[in-house]
């Protein structure tokens, strides 16, 4: 950490030291921005703040964290295609994958900011579309045990993926959009 601070202080660009502490995951706050993000978030945020300050991890240990968790992710998701035809188990698979494969990126940016990311009021809803369909998709494969259910809740949950993952690409989902009602538009 002593080495990362280091190389901080030798860089001469003050905007590129802010973009490089962001993509590790250290908080950014000046001086007028701290008395007023300690008045809104230290109710909202306590939890994250201390969960923060605890697990300090070097930027090794980070990216480690990162690719081991996105790699175990994948792995349930691609191994989740080998048992498509038993949807309860592909459902399973298939969620825990997308929870490893996006929990990963907590390891890159920290967890506070990856929620505070999840709640910005440009993806609010694709994360609770996305947070809802996965809910559905276990609920169907894990207690209610009907195929179909668990099929559709799946597809729910891959739109929902798509959706969230687009939200991170400025003006996709609205490019997506349009697209789409060009290719299902009935009027010539």
């Amino acid at each position: 950490m002593e080495k990362m601070r280091e190389a901080f202080e030798k860089v001469k660009n003050h905007q590129t030291v802010e973009k490089m502490k962001m993509l590790v995951g250290m908080e950014i706050i000046n001086d007028e921005e701290s008395s007023a993000v300690n008045d809104a978030d230290e109710s909202s945020f306590a939890f994250m703040d201390d969960f923060n300050r605890n697990c300090t991890l070097s930027t090794k240990q980070r990216i480690q964290g990162f690719v081991i968790c996105f790699v175990v992710g994948l792995t349930c998701t691609f191994l989740s295609m080998l048992v498509f035809l038993n949807p309860i188990k592909f459902g399973i698979l298939f969620t825990l994958g997308n929870l490893l494969a996006i929990g990963s990126t907590a390891f890159l940016i920290g967890p506070k900011r990856q929620v505070t990311m999840m709640l910005d009021p440009v993806r609010i809803y694709a994360t609770a579309l996305y947070i809802a369909s996965m809910i559905i998709a276990l609920f169907c494969a894990l207690y209610v045990h009907n195929k179909l259910l668990t099929l559709f809740g799946i597809l729910l949950e891959f739109g929902a993926l798509t959706w969230y993952s687009l939200s991170y690409i400025p003006f996709a989902r609205s490019m997506v959009t349009k697209l789409l009602v060009a290719c299902f538009d009935t009027e010539f």
